[in-house]
């Protein structure tokens, strides 16, 4: 097995035993990185040497016995998380030559256990996207079917660790972000409680529904990146105080007094045949591991779309106020006022998507329509989040799918906005409650051309129950026989 398809488990036991240095793991995975990404474009800048430098530090330190836990791995990060002395554009024309002063706190946690930053991966711009398309710097292509999507809006983290080109990454998901590129491109993700890991460092698009979590290659590797992420950060005024316990830990098997819920408002209109009888092959497989499968409701369901593009776009208008082409980022030359350097700075340095959600949500904010639009979309979010509240009564995890579709063409669904919108409707609700949800390899596309694309299942639990979220994760992966392969490049 290439060094650069392991996962961090198995890479972790062969840098143990002798069998395999730090330096040589980063070295297969820029190797591949300069093999493969021309075609996929799943970075926007790579730091081969920084990576190589850590790598033997590494080294170094397992040779003192001094090993963190993520030693040597090399890890990929979404360009939103701020590493110091990298560029951090966020997908973003208007951020194309900013380089970050300092280290996310999560960054500084990774370094802290050990880890190897390889470089910073593509993204929808400002994380304002489904497929990644959106990205300044050009659109990552999934690794199952270059030409399709690897969904968004951590397009790029996902296609890296699925190409093989890192062992994990780290990314951010607001409405979907995490999930939905881990789902088409077959790999697992997790996206923690809100208030669980700092997003100190994290570039802002909405800040009550950004969270901060890891994709891997399985659901180990998952719960190990989660444990060196988590955990209280003063910087953050919204990081919980919680203790963080063993994820590790919680991958026991069997499922013996876990209830399942199935929410059947996920199993609607819309929701191809196949990507349905994945998630129920995944509830079956579950409850024959021993758990008891209820069904459940999700009522507000319907108005989560609508409620997101209200909340999300409105906090987007206000975090995004900031890039004026003053302070920094970049700034129009032509230039006769200061008037002049706001409207052609963001005009010029804003794509399409990111203007149209800051008009829409400058909208839904101003006078007069504050109370029609964006107070009673707050209002409603309470109501999806009692909604949940009342489901984990009946039950510990509910168990779905992630999207709707497998992967489709590249630019196949650009000039409908509504339709990419409407493709979030299974993963959004979890940010809106602020819950913990993941997605784990479910299956394989069978109809229509091309076969074989990679569907998820999607898990969410209860407030801070990241534990038993991975225990059900573990179990549906052991059960489902899919485990970890690497994404079949021609």
């Amino acid at each position: 097995m290439p060094s650069n398809t392991m996962t961090i488990a198995e890479a972790t036991r062969a840098m143990a035993a002798r069998q395999l240095s730090a330096a040589e793991l980063t070295q297969s995975c820029l190797d591949r990185i300069k093999d493969v990404d021309g075609r996929l474009h799943a970075f926007i800048s790579v730091d081969g040497e920084g990576a190589l430098s850590q790598a033997r530090q590494a080294d170094a330190d397992r040779a003192r016995g001094q090993a963190g836990p993520l030693a040597g791995i090399p890890i990929s990060i979404k360009d939103a998380l701020c590493v110091k002395g990298l560029p951090a554009t966020c997908g973003s024309k208007i951020l194309e030559h900013f380089v970050a002063p300092y280290d996310a706190t999560v960054i500084e946690r990774l370094k802290a256990a050990g880890a190897v930053i390889l470089g910073k991966v593509a993204m929808d711009e400002f994380a304002m996207g489904s497929t990644s398309e959106t990205c300044a710097f050009g659109a990552p292509e999934n690794p199952w079917q270059p030409g399709y999507v690897p969904g968004g809006s951590s397009g790029g983290s996902a296609v890296s660790v699925a190409a093989g080109e890192a062992l994990a990454s780290l990314g951010s998901d607001t409405g979907g972000s995490i999930r939905q590129p881990a789902s088409l491109c077959g790999i697992t993700g997790i996206k923690p409680t809100y208030g669980r890991v700092s997003r100190y460092g994290l570039i802002a698009y909405a800040s009550s529904l950004d969270q901060v979590g890891p994709l891997c290659r399985d659901v180990a590797d998952t719960a190990l990146m989660l444990q060196a992420i988590c955990g209280h950060d003063r910087r953050d005024s919204t990081s919980m105080a919680m203790p963080v316990p063993d994820f590790t830990a919680a991958l026991t098997d069997g499922m013996k007094g876990v209830r399942i819920g199935v929410p059947k408002e996920y199993f609607g209109e819309g929701l191809e045949d196949e990507v349905a009888a994945v998630a129920r092959q995944g509830i079956e497989a579950l409850r024959q591991a021993g758990a008891e499968v209820v069904d459940v409701s999700l009522p507000q369901m319907p108005y989560c779309v609508a409620v997101y593009y209200l909340v999300a776009t409105a906090e987007a208008s206000s975090n995004l106020a900031r890039y004026d082409g003053v302070h920094y980022g970049f700034r129009a030359e032509d230039c006769q006022s200061l008037l002049d350097v706001y409207e052609k700075s963001r005009s010029r340095g804003f794509g399409a998507e990111v203007k149209r959600r800051i008009l829409l949500g400058t909208y839904a904010l101003s006078a007069g329509y504050y109370d029609a639009y964006y107070k009673k979309a707050s209002q409603v979010r309470t109501l999806i989040k009692n909604d949940f509240t009342a489901a984990f009564d009946q039950c510990d995890v509910l168990v779905s799918p992630v999207t709707p579709t497998p992967a489709w063409p590249l630019a196949s669904r650009q000039d409908d906005p509504l339709a990419l919108y409407l493709g979030d409707i299974l993963t959004i609700s979890a940010n809106l409650a602020g819950i913990p949800a993941m997605s784990v390899p479910g299956g394989f596309s069978v109809k229509g051309t091309p076969k074989g694309l990679p569907i998820g299942i999607q898990l969410q639990a209860g407030h801070f129950q990241e534990e038993v979220l991975l225990k059900t994760a573990h179990n549906l992966e052991k059960a489902l026989g899919i485990g970890w392969r690497p994404a079949p490049l021609v």
